[in-house]
């Protein structure tokens, strides 16, 4: 299996893709720029969104939908968000197709031409805040806490499955306040609840931070992020949370009668993760030998395979074995396959990246015993069959903390800091440059010249940084903190 694999040294956007692929987790469509996400990959997925829907709702917000399709008008009420996202926009303009009279098949019927365009959703913002107009009248309708998983459409002109498409799935939160104070709280509260997704369940270490005002979502005010580091040493933006202050709600119209019987307009938030963080977890874990999962994300955590092959007396004792584990709340599959030999199986759930793999025959059974694999270390030992089961639910755990520390130090090892350009030019063109920790002036200019310069951009200002004074790393102009500059995806 491994050798369907392009290794991570050699070519590691071919290996990336490799692991897509061959661990079945998605293919390109006939469509440009969308993917297929194949049964394996939307398992992952929704062990991803099904775990995010719980904390959302643990804090009082609850699941709409709005429209796939929103008047061209609308974004032009906010004009930072139209220049945000105007090149990236699909447009529908007709409503129905005929037949060519001239013979030359299915063409697009002049006379059902729409009245307004309507822009496939590349962001629900404008319908969203719409719609809050008749929703919103008096003090008592607030906080208004809404979320909704969905579907977006950006048109990108250079893909790569999960990290970037055309099409993607993903969850936008969108809420009302009465007052800045409870819009920056929510906007820190889901940051809080992404970060510890990403650490607790994905086991990715992030770097909870504030953008630029240059990276800064189009019509927001703020826009906090984590930003999460990858094995090529290049950052990944795995979640954003933004306070749009007002801007929203004076483009639409939605006011509030405050408890003094005033007008106020209201306060907004906006947030989201996507299958961009499916992206994130192959790349923050898996090898050359296939896709790697945490634990508490793995459609399934341990699988047993019998040696050779099932037979009556190994069967009694793996339904047992997965009684007991399903007991625990253990996801748990017996491997009955008789086509194919237990060294197929083995590349097979490695290449899946399942975290414990038993394999039992009756020499195993005979001396009591049975083969735990496990596969972020690839350490076999053989195990009692007495009490397995809570070795298993100890080893799961252990696993997942494994596969944390070690991404949290790989991380921590390719964060380096610099005080001078030589330096930052050194360390950026490595073949693993990391995060570069570096004084910037403040200034748009210099943070675009260092882009034209290197390629890296600002991740992010950590919200941890301490006071420090220093010089901006290009210009020499004073400075009061480090930012964090990287290569991204």
């Amino acid at each position: 299996m491994a050798k369907e694999i392009t290794s991570r040294s050699e070519n590691y956007s071919d290996w990336y893709i490799d692991i897509v692929k061959r661990a079945n987790l998605a293919d390109n469509s006939a469509v440009r720029g969308c993917m297929v996400i194949k049964p394996y990959g939307f398992a992952i997925w929704e062990n991803i969104r099904d775990q995010l829907d719980k904390m959302f709702k643990e804090t009082g917000h609850v699941n709409a939908y709005f429209p796939l399709f929103i008047p061209k008008s609308f974004l032009s009420k906010e004009a930072q968000h139209v220049a945000g996202f105007a090149k990236e926009c699909a447009v529908v303009t007709h409503h129905r197709l005929m037949n060519d009279p001239d013979g030359g098949g299915i063409i697009v019927d002049p006379d059902s031409k729409l009245e307004e365009e309507l822009i496939v959703r590349p962001t629900s913002e404008t319908i969203i805040w719409d719609t809050y107009r008749t929703w919103i009248n008096s003090y008592r309708d607030l906080p208004l806490l809404i979320n909704q998983w969905a579907n977006v459409v950006r048109w990108e002109m250079r893909t790569r499955l999960f990290l970037r498409t055309t099409e993607f799935l993903w969850q936008e939160g969108h809420t009302a306040h009465a007052t800045k104070e409870e819009a920056v709280e929510e906007t820190l509260k889901i940051l809080d609840i992404y970060a510890t997704f990403a650490e607790e369940y994905m086991a990715m270490p992030v770097i909870r931070g504030i953008k630029t005002a240059n990276e800064r979502f189009a019509g927001a005010e703020e826009t906090y992020c984590i930003e999460a580091l990858m094995q090529d040493g290049k950052a990944l933006q795995a979640g954003t949370s933004h306070f749009l202050g007002q801007n929203f709600a004076k483009a639409f119209d939605v006011k509030f009668l405050n408890e003094n019987n005033q007008q106020e307009y209201v306060w907004a938030t906006s947030w989201g993760v996507s299958t961009r963080l499916m992206g994130g977890l192959i790349m923050t874990h898996s090898d050359d030998d296939g896709l790697v999962v945490p634990p508490k994300l793995a459609p399934t955590q341990v699988v047993i395979v019998p040696i050779p092959k099932p037979s009556p007396v190994i069967d009694e004792v793996v339904h047992k074995i997965m009684a007991a584990l399903k007991a625990k709340g253990i996801r748990v599959k017996y491997d009955m396959d008789m086509k194919n030999r237990p060294g197929f199986k083995f590349a097979e759930h490695e290449m899946h990246g399942i975290p414990v793999r038993l394999a039992i025959g009756e020499r195993d059974l005979a001396n009591g015993q049975v083969e735990v694999a496990r596969r972020d270390t690839k350490e076999k030992t053989q195990q009692p069959l007495e009490g397995i089961e809570q070795y298993i639910e100890d080893l799961l755990v252990e696993i997942q903390a494994n596969l944390f520390n070690r991404a949290k130090a790989m991380r921590d090892q390719y964060i380096t800091k610099v005080d001078n350009f030589n330096d930052f030019e050194e360390v950026i063109n490595r073949d693993i440059p990391g995060f570069i920790s570096a004084h910037w002036d403040g200034t748009t200019e210099t943070e675009e010249k260092i882009k034209e310069l290197t390629k890296a951009t600002i991740r992010c200002i950590p919200l941890d940084a301490e006071a420090e004074d220093g010089s901006c790393v290009l210009t020499g102009k004073p400075s009061q903190r480090r930012v964090l500059f990287a290569k991204a995806y």
